[in-house]
């Protein structure tokens, strides 16, 4: 019987393929911090209507949700050089555009795409924190910048850690396209391997064992952090009123 399914190359592959892990966990985890921290400030932006910024926040939004990430990649890998050019001219600067590293492009592309969509996550999470709560360090004379730091965003952050973990999850799934930028990592490397040896099934398996494993642990990881987070109860904020707050 011809051997039509390599089982065993399927297991050799997989150590192969781990040694570009590091690449793929850097992409997720980059874009990810970088995709909350700027969608934390998109969602500030929108729910205190602040002029001029408050429309563009939506724009943008509407736009990264609106286009394909691989479309979104392809304006960064291009998109960027362009932009460099355009300042050499017209403001006489010396940017080299042929040594931007492959990697900014991808960071960028993703780190907006995370952004646009954790921001809709976060201005949901922070409208739900307990009003009582806030009007209690008011009542102690907190300032919104206090207020924001030690209520608003802990507790909003708890109530969008299973959503963070979805996106986290899809996020990592997504780095399967930096091979737009021309950035190697698991994906890109199995296609190569599959081209030493036409396994394309063998190696795209071991790749899908890898992402599912890799999705299990990301899963358990976000159940472990949701039990050890609580948010305070309505009958905690007496506690705050008498000045445990601080």
């Amino acid at each position: 019987m011809p051997n039509i399914v390599d089982f065993p190359l399927i297991i050799r592959l997989i150590p192969t393929l781990l040694a570009y892990l590091p690449m793929t966990l850097f992409i997720t985890f980059f874009s990810m911090i970088f995709g909350v921290l700027i969608g934390l400030i998109i969602a500030l932006i929108k729910l205190n209507q602040i002029r001029i910024l408050s429309p563009m926040a939506t724009v943008f939004v509407s736009f990264i949700r609106g286009t394909p990430l691989l479309v979104q990649l392809y304006l960064s890998f291009y998109g960027i050089p362009v932009m460099l050019r355009y300042i050499n001219y017209f403001y006489d600067t010396d940017y080299n555009v042929n040594n931007i590293p492959s990697m900014l492009f991808v960071l960028i592309a993703f780190s907006f795409n995370e952004a646009a969509y954790n921001s809709e996550t976060i201005r949901a999470a922070l409208q739900s924190v307990n009003k009582g709560q806030i009007e209690a360090a008011q009542s102690l004379g907190m300032t919104y910048r206090q207020v924001l730091q030690r209520i608003i965003i802990p507790e909003a952050f708890i109530v969008a850690l299973p959503n963070f973990g979805n996106t986290l999850i899809g996020l990592l799934k997504g780095t399967s396209l930096a091979f737009v930028c021309s950035v190697v990592e698991m994906t890109v490397r199995g296609k190569i391997l599959a081209g030493f040896h036409y396994r394309y099934f063998e190696v795209y398996i071991s790749l899908a064992l890898i992402y599912w494993a890799l999705t299990i642990i990301i899963e358990q990881l976000i159940k472990m952090a949701e039990k050890r987070l609580t948010i305070p109860d309505s009958d905690q904020i007496p506690n705050y009123r008498r000045g445990k707050l601080l």
